[in-house]
């Protein structure tokens, strides 16, 4: 199978912003046509409102990519062990042909929690592989690092400052580098330090006592991303502020508009990659689109009746049968649009 890693971009926060949009236009005119965009709902997956949270993201890049007429589909992965898990061939449709992969909002720990091993990681490994573009904003970021900040049982839950491994996403290219959103943060004002993702300067030291010497870690200033090209072995920094790349916790900043090589991360193009499971080869393929039948269609819709009376549990339901068809449905402003699993 030829490799062909295709970018990825971490952003700092604003993954619906000015910011945002112009990375997610940058990466859209490297991909062929026609942009297929799944949107991972797993990091916010355990909130009542996950679809909401992953359905404004997709409303956006709907809007802001209308240039490319893009298919965008929600993937519900939400929670291992339910009706809408991780590990669900049919539930993952939408990865199986996405060029564009996005993940967000949500909590990092729950995230690598749910995706770790499975097979909607898998798929999304595999499909990087083969060029599709990676985007991971906010929580996902973290959740991609080789050792993550547990933001939220730090600074709300009060535990002890800690690291637990990541998804470890760019170890497989030589490099081991955790990642910190939320960089400059400034929601607690004078009274409270709310930097390096909320937990502020004196926690982030502890932090960084916990990660291996050989670990690089990166903080991304708000609405503020990086770009990694494998094509180019290039990193660019892209948005309104900085990203702080630091080696023993000593920064050194690069500027919006500069850019790196990969070297300066310790990543290199790999001579073979660890094995994926054949399964998420195979589902990893693109297929073409057929004709719904009659039925599925009216449950679609049903579907839209029901969120238009924002009845989510009933929509949600809906979701579930039509998937148990065979097809998957995806919301635009122009109705919805239904794609065989």
């Amino acid at each position: 199978m030829p490799i062909s890693p295709g970018s990825i971009a971490l952003l700092g926060s604003g993954e619906t912003s000015l910011a945002g949009g112009r990375i997610y236009e940058s990466l859209a005119a490297q991909l062929d046509t026609p942009l297929r965009i799944a949107v991972m709902e797993t990091p916010a997956g355990f909130e009542l409102n996950s679809p909401q949270v992953a359905g404004r993201v997709a409303d956006f890049l709907l809007t802001r990519l209308g240039n490319y007429k893009p298919n965008v589909q929600v993937v519900p992965a939400r929670k291992r062990g339910s009706p809408y898990s991780p590990e669900d061939p049919a539930l993952l449709a939408p990865l199986r042909q996405a060029n564009f992969i996005f993940m967000g909002p949500g909590s990092p720990t729950y995230a690598i929690r749910q995706l770790q091993g499975s097979l909607a990681w898998q798929i999304i490994l595999a499909r990087h592989r083969l060029g599709a573009a990676l985007v991971f904003a906010s929580a996902a970021t973290i959740s991609v690092s080789a050792w993550a900040v547990p933001v939220y049982e730090i600074y709300k839950v009060g535990q002890d400052v800690h690291a637990l491994p990541g998804l470890n996403l760019l170890e497989p290219f030589g490099a081991t580098l955790s990642f910190v959103p939320h960089w400059n943060n400034t929601d607690g004002g004078a009274e409270v330090d709310t930097s390096r993702c909320f937990i502020g300067m004196e926690r982030f030291a502890e932090w960084c006592n916990f990660l291996p010497p050989h670990n690089t870690t990166l903080g991304l200033d708000e609405h503020t991303g990086l770009l990694l090209d494998f094509a180019k072995q290039e990193c660019r920094v892209s948005g309104v502020s900085s990203v702080s790349l630091l080696r023993t916790c000593d920064p050194k900043m690069y500027p919006s508009g500069a850019s790196f090589p990969f070297s300066e991360l310790g990543l290199r193009p790999p001579e073979t990659l660890p094995d994926l499971p054949p399964a998420a080869w195979e589902m990893a393929q693109d297929f073409a689109p057929a004709a719904p039948p009659d039925q599925v269609v009216r449950l679609a819709q049903q579907r839209q009746q029901a969120r238009a009376q924002k009845d989510w549990r009933a929509a949600d339901d809906l979701r579930a049968q039509i998937q148990a068809q065979g097809w998957a449905v995806q919301d635009t402003p122009s109705g919805f649009q239904l794609q065989p699993l």
